[in-house]
C-alpha cells in the first residue's frame, strides 16, 4: 500500500507542477499589503496529499505567500495535535493580535483565503 500512495503522490505532485495556475497579478503596494497580511498565516500540510496540493493551488492562483509547515516532522506533528486540537492536513493557522484559530478542511480554508485576499 505504501507503494501505491508513494506513486499516486508522486503523479499528483508532478501534474500539479505542469498545471500549475497563473498567479494573479497585483499592483506592487497591494501585494505588499497582502504579504504582510499573510505573514500572520500558517498552512500545516504534506507534500503530496490531494487536499493539500487543491489549498497549495488556491494560494499559487491568488498569489499568496503563506507559510508552508511539514506536519509530517515530529514538532510540527505535536504541535498541531496540542495546539490544534487534531491530525488532520491541511490545516490553516491564523494568528492575529495574539489570538490563533486552526482552520481545517480544505474547502473551509479556499473559502477563507476567498474571503479575505480575492
Amino acid at each position: 500500500m505504501f507503494v501505491v500512495r508513494w506513486i499516486l503522490g508522486r503523479i499528483i505532485l508532478l501534474l500539479n507542477f505542469i498545471f500549475a495556475p497563473k498567479k494573479r497579478q497585483r499592483s506592487l503596494d497591494d501585494q505588499q499589503q497582502v504579504d504582510k497580511k499573510a505573514q500572520s498565516l500558517s498552512l500545516y500540510q504534506y507534500n503530496a496529499c490531494p487536499f493539500c496540493v487543491k489549498v497549495r493551488r488556491e494560494m499559487r492562483r491568488q498569489n499568496l505567500n503563506i507559510n508552508l509547515v511539514d506536519a509530517k516532522q515530529d514538532n510540527n506533528k505535536q504541535e498541531l495535535i496540542s495546539e490544534g486540537g487534531k491530525l488532520q492536513v491541511p490545516c490553516l493557522k491564523i494568528s492575529n493580535n495574539g489570538k490563533v484559530e486552526w482552520l481545517y478542511e480544505s474547502k473551509a480554508i479556499m473559502n477563507y483565503l476567498n474571503s479575505e485576499f480575492a
